[in-house]
């Protein structure tokens, strides 16, 4: 250029290969061993090393590229993964090489700075999609439950000001195309296509890259907490407790009162610690999918819906009002979610508290059983939630209550009051 600036780079299309060697070879889905398997590599700094769909960080990767674009972040920036491996160990399990069993995460995710050592030093830029730290939590209902004498504090697992000391992993989600194809029932074709269609084609690879079997979705990913000894969920002798969360954040953060969802998240940890306390591990596996994986915009408009129909808020039109706002009524797809539990090493699980058929029926056709089913407890139901909790009964969730006789005299609040 006349000013003496280098010319703008050159825009390549990542839709076809062209003659660029890709120099990280195909990934071995389900291979015996990290090797075998070889890196899944998503980032952009080196484009012959690429073998995915998409790029690192799930819908942080769009963050990542503000920052690049507002000159904050350099575009070839690698991280120093110094010290930055799992603060407790996790794995391997058979269940990583067992076939179909883990389909939307990588299994060998967190072990990245060990496995593959010798590609790091070699200049390629393999990034984690795993991370496991420990950390101590608190929940106000912590302390409840101990003033109430259902919970002792034991100086190791739970301190008398209501921390439990955990240990506790994010998940980015990695996405086998055609593991998951075969987990719903359809062809890898039909999956490519909607994907490719339903974002607006923002990957072209799907349905120009068939040797691509890797896609790094822009969606939210999985945050697992750890109570006890993380070996123990493993340990067949050894009793395991599990809740499996659906992110809610009105109830979850802000305490909302229309649904469940942060009290039946309390019991779930409280059941975890005191499996925990007694030589067991509780296990949390907290899924980023607000509102049903429908968005929280979806759900507030649901919630408008359901308190200005004729009748007011009642159990009987609770699903009615989701499916004529969303066209579905729920979609989270519970195929992939016992994806972390097999991450984990889990075979079965003593206590499982969730009333959902959805996530029971997932887990056990995963080939994971389940002693107990746990319903939350009446009295830890808000008044507002009982329209969602009747409603839920009367759909055939598990529940050890009676189903109110009457779903249309179970109403909510007014939008006014």
């Amino acid at each position: 250029m006349a000013d003496g600036k280098p010319s703008p780079k050159h825009i390549i299309l990542t839709s076809h290969p062209g003659k660029r060697v890709k120099k990280a070879g195909t990934v071995n889905w389900a291979a015996p061993s990290s090797q075998e398997r070889g890196p899944i590599i998503g980032t952009v700094t080196e484009p012959a090393d690429r073998n995915v769909i998409g790029s690192h960080a799930g819908s942080y990767g769009v963050y990542r590229a503000l920052a690049v674009a507002a000159g904050d972040l350099a575009p070839a920036w690698k991280p120093d993964l110094t010290n930055t491996e799992p603060a407790e160990p996790i794995g391997p399990f058979p269940q990583w090489s067992e076939p179909g069993r883990i389909v939307s995460l990588d299994p060998w995710g967190h072990m990245v700075a060990q496995v593959f050592s010798a590609d790091l030093k070699a200049g390629r830029d393999i990034r984690p999609t795993i991370a496991v730290t420990k950390a101590h939590i608190n929940m106000p209902e912590l302390k409840d439950a101990i003033r109430a004498g259902r919970l002792t504090p034991d100086g190791t697992i739970l301190n008398a000001n209501g921390d439990i000391r955990v240990t506790k992993a994010a998940i980015d989600p990695v996405w086998y195309l055609p593991g998951l194809a075969e987990r719903f029932g359809i062809t890898e074709q039909a999956l490519r296509r909607a994907l490719f269609e339903q974002t607006g084609g923002m990957y072209p690879e799907l349905v120009t890259r068939s040797d691509l079997k890797i896609f790094l979705p822009p969606v939210g990913g999985v945050s697992i907490y750890i109570m006890g000894d993380p070996a123990a969920l493993a340990d067949s002798k050894r009793q395991v407790a599990c809740r499996v969360h659906d992110e809610c954040n009105g109830s979850d953060v802000f305490g909302s009162d229309i649904c469940t969802c942060r009290p039946y998240l309390a019991h779930g940890i409280e059941v975890c610690v005191a499996t925990a306390q007694v030589g067991g591990a509780g296990v949390i596996v907290y899924n980023r999918k607000e509102g049903r994986a429908l968005g929280e915009v979806t759900k507030f408009l649901v919630y408008n819906a359901r308190k200005r129909q004729p009748g007011g808020d009642s159990a009987r039109a609770y699903f009615e009002r989701t499916e004529c706002v969303a066209g579905v009524q729920d979609m989270r797809f519970q195929e992939l979610m016992p994806d972390a539990l097999h991450w984990l090493g889990i075979r079965h699980i003593d206590k499982l508290v969730s009333m959902s058929n959805m996530k029971h029926e997932q887990i056990v056709s995963q080939g994971i059983t389940v002693g107990e089913r746990m319903s939350i407890p009446d009295e830890l139901i808000p008044p507002d939630a009982h329209v969602e909790m009747e409603a839920k009964k009367a759909a055939g969730y598990f529940t050890e209550a009676p189903v109110a006789a009457d779903l249309a005299a179970v109403k909510g609040r007014d939008l006014k009051e």
